[in-house]
């Protein structure tokens, strides 16, 4: 009875929300009901199967990247890739792992974790509200700027793509790779059992660490113990993964895939974007306030195609005002509005 109830109450919560997907977290902190997949599912539009090709491309290891899977002898190592990291906009980290189930946090006492700690690195996570991801300490530190903590993560598992955070390390000795929140791990690999001491062994999911500050999922979004709101955290993701794939050549034409996501009470409308809130004509003070590759015209996101010198319009680099279309000017070596 009160399993029924608590899940009725998420969704009551829920649905009372209108266009955002805002819950209360504590409602969904059950091992076996947590929050469904398609609340932190990546949208069908992103090129999942291309970019977990991509990820057995790269070749440039990061500082201290290599780590054992497991601690027992003859484990398999792993290596984190920085080819990615250097992007203006979805810089990111990858590598292949397996996934063991981590429950630090509220539920670190969860089905086979005896060892478990009552902390997360920010925080006391719980593991199964929030779909999280963990990383080798030294890595992490070795990288403070990179990853300040909540940073989205995409992972690729079973053949689709579901959007975390960065929200625990792991400090053993020796450091291991490859671990997820028990929700994270039990959506990835349904019908497997997968618990603090039983994880999925295979080195077959793609991890993509998302990285810098403006990766990281806001303080509106997520307390310390969980994700309030899940259109933000798919909204972020689609974002950044969609910037990823255009930097990889991965979309079609070289633009980014137009990606629609759509919340509950809510339907797809012509003109839609990534970042809801953020699309052509919402209110801007910088491109970062834009979504996709619109930019900041007087005050409002706008296309930077719509101007009569193709390469020269809004965004575009510049010495003087001479390189820029129309009537904009140079600033800070972008043509920009006057």
């Amino acid at each position: 009875m009160m399993l029924k109830y608590s899940l009725a109450a998420a969704l009551v919560a829920l649905v009372g929300t209108g266009l955002t997907q805002q819950v209360d977290g504590a409602q969904f902190n059950n091992p076996t009901a947590g929050p469904p997949a398609s609340y932190f599912a990546a949208a069908a539009t992103i090129p999942v199967a291309a970019l977990q090709s991509a990820a057995t491309q790269v070749s440039t290891a990061a500082s201290k990247s290599t780590y054992a899977i497991n601690n027992n002898g003859g484990a398999q190592k792993v290596t984190i890739h920085s080819d990615w990291s250097k992007f203006s906009e979805g810089a990111a980290f990858v590598f292949v792992a397996d996934m063991d189930v981590d429950c630090d946090g509220l539920n670190h006492n969860c089905k086979g974790n005896p060892d478990g700690q009552a902390q997360t690195n920010f925080g006391a996570l719980s593991a199964y509200e929030v779909p999280f991801i963990v990383i080798p300490d030294n890595f992490a530190t070795a990288y403070p700027s990179e990853f300040p903590g909540n940073n989205l993560a995409a992972v690729i598992c079973n053949g689709k793509m579901f959007y975390g955070i960065y929200g625990d390390s792991n400090g053993d000795t020796p450091e291991v790779i490859g671990e997820a929140s028990w929700l994270m791990a039990r959506t990835c690999f349904p019908g497997k059992d997968l618990n603090g001491n039983a994880g999925h062994g295979a080195a077959d999911v793609t991890y993509i660490v998302f990285s810098g500050s403006e990766a990281v999922l806001p303080s509106s979004a997520l307390n310390k113990n969980y994700v309030t709101n899940f259109s933000t955290l798919r909204s972020m993701g689609d974002k950044l993964v969609n910037s990823l794939a255009k930097n990889l050549g991965l979309v079609a034409g070289g633009s980014p895939t137009t990606l629609i996501t759509t919340a509950i009470g809510s339907s797809p409308t012509s003109g839609s974007c990534s970042w809801s809130g953020h699309c052509a004509g919402a209110s801007c003070s910088s491109e970062d306030d834009c979504s996709d590759d619109l930019v900041c015209k007087s005050g409002k996101c706008a296309s930077s195609t719509s101007c009569s010198w193709s390469g020269h319009c809004a965004g575009a680099s510049c010495s003087s005002g001479d390189d820029c279309s129309d009537d904009l000017v140079c600033k800070s070596g972008k043509c920009a509005s006057p």
